[in-house]
């Protein structure tokens, strides 16, 4: 859960942890897992900000998902600032047709199917030693006692470190961080949504952050994690 610490050690927290990865493994064996959300948009900046500090001089690595379902104002957003950063970005799409495709009804095989196995397939090609995420232990009850560091398997004895530099993170600080480095943000935040996934899975409210979320779904986390998800 979200801790009491002033936000200025928390930033402190996450890049020393950030410096601590960029020493161990080199920029090129790490990656942020950037959706174009609020959350990953500040895990993609600190990234970028440890990497100007370490004197890498290298272009950080991003990865995001492309299930083909996503909202065409989050891909939008990806896109250009994927450029304006000049980030060495990396799209990993699902092998199968989504024509004729049952989405969103089994949507345990629906996340493994679009979004686990293409992740999963980018990070063995990749030979990724780490991806950073923009988790929050404070979203959902699954996600409470989750670790900066875990373990994570890529299938065919892949196994990687997926980084949560966030997790005491709230929702309130995350924009305040946005907003204090003057970071942009996808206009679908100023339209009522508070947590951004796929289309079919995603609506808007003014509830619980991530209550706009499918209800069936986010019942499901703790399986969706063991799959590899999130």
């Amino acid at each position: 859960m979200t801790s009491a610490r002033p936000l200025s050690e928390k930033i402190d927290a996450a890049l020393n942890l950030l410096n601590g990865l960029c020493r161990a493994h080199g920029p090129q064996r790490v990656a942020v897992a950037w959706t174009g959300g609020k959350d990953s948009t500040v895990a993609l900046d600190l990234w970028r900000r440890t990497l100007a500090g370490c004197g890498a001089g290298a272009a950080a690595r991003v990865l995001s998902v492309d299930t083909g379902l996503k909202f065409p104002e989050v891909v939008a957003f990806r896109d250009r600032w994927a450029r304006e950063w000049k980030l060495d970005l990396t799209v990993a799409r699902p092998e199968m047709e989504l024509r004729g495709y049952a989405v969103a009804v089994d949507k345990v095989a629906c996340c493994r199917d679009l979004k686990v196995l293409p992740l999963q397939r980018v990070v063995r090609e990749q030979g990724l030693a780490v991806l950073i995420s923009g988790l929050r232990s404070d979203e959902h009850p699954s996600r409470a006692a989750r670790a900066a560091l875990e373990p994570r398997e890529a299938g065919q004895g892949c196994v990687y470190a997926q980084c949560n530099p966030l997790l005491d993170w709230s929702e309130m600080e995350i924009w305040a961080y946005l907003t204090g480095r003057n970071l942009p943000f996808c206009e679908l935040y100023a339209q009522g949504y508070r947590s951004l996934g796929c289309v079919p899975c995603t609506s808007r409210s003014g509830r619980g952050e991530r209550s706009g979320r499918a209800a069936d779904k986010e019942a499901q986390l703790d399986t969706l994690r063991s799959l590899g998800y999130f």
